[in-house]
């Protein structure tokens, strides 16, 4: 599996409009793309306002391809998206997952 790592920050005036804007808009899109495999929206303080870090899972790179296109370091940042946040990263990480642990089940 494949982890796609982008980040992106809002104002501290507007901390709900990329939340609001990756649950209506980014989700629904990539639900439709062969090979996602999931997604994670994690929110941190920053200097000026807050953090969004979007953590998505991947079958292959190949998924990967067919969701971001031939560049896929490039994140793909649509115009929702721009007009919630200040200032966001041009390029996203790929990490191989090598290893995930989850709560232990109840016996």
């Amino acid at each position: 599996m494949i982890v796609r790592a982008w980040r992106g920050r809002a104002a501290a005036d507007n901390p709900e409009g990329y939340p609001a804007h990756f649950r209506g808009k980014v989700l629904p899109e990539l639900r439709r793309v062969d090979g996602f495999r999931g997604a994670s929206l994690l929110r941190a303080p920053h200097t000026e306002g807050v953090e969004f870090l979007v953590l998505t899972r991947w079958q292959s790179m190949a998924a990967i391809r067919a969701f971001a296109g031939d560049e896929v370091s490039r994140a793909v940042v649509e115009p929702g998206a721009v007009a919630a946040l200040v200032d966001f990263d041009k390029t996203v990480t790929h990490y191989e997952l090598v290893d995930e642990i989850g709560e232990p089940r109840p016996a």
